[in-house]
């Protein structure tokens, strides 16, 4: 079982403090996604990774 499906099993399990655990999990995971997506684009983009996931 993945870090993040435990996170949300405590999650619903009514462990609200599991938020503090999951929000850094998910914005590197989407952050890291961004980052591989801008790499396609072309010279030049001014656009950056961290602001797709914003």
């Amino acid at each position: 079982m993945s870090q993040v499906t435990q996170i949300l099993n405590s999650l619903n399990q009514g462990d609200l403090q599991s938020t503090d655990e999951l929000l850094p999990l998910v914005y590197d995971e989407l952050r890291r996604l961004a980052a591989s997506k801008m790499a396609r684009e072309r010279p030049g983009q001014t656009l950056q990774a961290t602001a797709l996931v914003y």
